[in-house]
């Protein structure tokens, strides 16, 4: 068992845990990530490791509400526990100095592009770094991401904070003004990384992005989470998740997101309903008493 030594909110079905996994912390690498399951009856998830600390034996990962097993990992509290915690999963970033880095992070996926613009910037690299979300209150980890950079520009869609626009904007704005871009790594919804390689691409900006493939096993024997990069089938579990943007079939990694989706609703649906459930049965039996 693994045991949640702190959860807070972060914004909107937005939440951060830190969960004791000694072993896993010990070779945990900036751009990895682990798999999890919160009981017996539950599913296998991946999640991206935003942190780790191997002194306190601790992997920090920072997630959103969007089916089932996330809601219901929201549900539970410091002390309690995650029966199963696979990992590190995944291959390492590669760090080198390579001059001018720009890390983008659009909406959660500021928790992954935060231990890779840290430990680019420790190889000494410029780091140049821009998060974006829909509104202010969706942004987290600021003061963590200027400490990573050299530049932080914080974007939202709304124009509650930062530059009124998309993480595009201010990328291209920087092409605009000449700044010279050794390399871009993109991390966040998909639309979000296809508008970025769209930016990169004409000026042949070497472009990493993360790839959030639906996973089961994550050790590349189911081939669940099959993508095309450059015309080749890649698993994103052991030969990702970082691939090369510029070469990514974004469009069908779009469609193979969407293809449970239905099944994916008809099961928080019913979990809800489980819980709702069970908290009317609860009452019953309070008012019996």
């Amino acid at each position: 068992m693994y045991k949640i030594v702190e959860k807070k909110s972060l914004g909107p079905k937005q939440h951060l845990i830190v969960v004791e996994a000694k072993e896993v912390s010990k070779k945990a690498k900036a751009g990895q990530f682990f798999i999890l399951r919160i009981d017996k009856y539950g599913e296998r998830i991946p999640l991206t490791i935003a942190d780790f600390d191997p002194k306190k034996g601790t992997i920090t990962s920072i997630f959103q509400e969007v089916g089932k097993t996330t809601e219901k990992l929201a549900g539970l509290k410091e002390g309690d526990s995650i029966l199963d915690f696979v990992g590190p999963l995944g291959v390492p970033i590669h760090v080198e100095k390579y001059g001018t880095i720009v890390c983008i992070g659009g909406g959660i996926g500021t928790a992954p592009v935060y231990p890779q613009a840290r430990a680019l910037k420790e190889a000494g690299n410029k780091v140049i770094s821009i998060i974006g979300s829909r509104s202010s209150n969706l942004l987290f980890w600021r003061d963590k991401m200027k400490a990573a950079s050299d530049e932080l520009h914080i974007v939202t869609d709304d124009g509650t904070e930062g530059v009124h626009g998309f993480v595009t904007d201010v990328l291209s704005k920087l092409l605009k003004d000449n700044v010279h871009i050794d390399k871009v790594i993109a991390i966040g919804p998909l639309p979000m990384m296809k508008a970025v390689c769209k930016v990169t691409k004409p000026c042949n900006i070497p472009t990493t992005v993360s790839l959030n493939a639906i996973m089961v096993d994550g050790t590349g024997m189911c081939g669940c989470c099959r993508v095309t990069v450059g015309g080749k089938v890649k698993f994103a579990c052991v030969d990702g998740p970082d691939f090369d943007g510029l070469t990514v079939d974004f469009d069908e990694l779009s469609l193979r997101q969407r293809r449970f989706t239905k099944e994916e609703k008809e099961s928080l649906l019913l979990y809800r309903n489980m819980l709702e459930k069970a908290s009317k049965d609860k009452g019953e039996c309070r008012c019996r008493q």
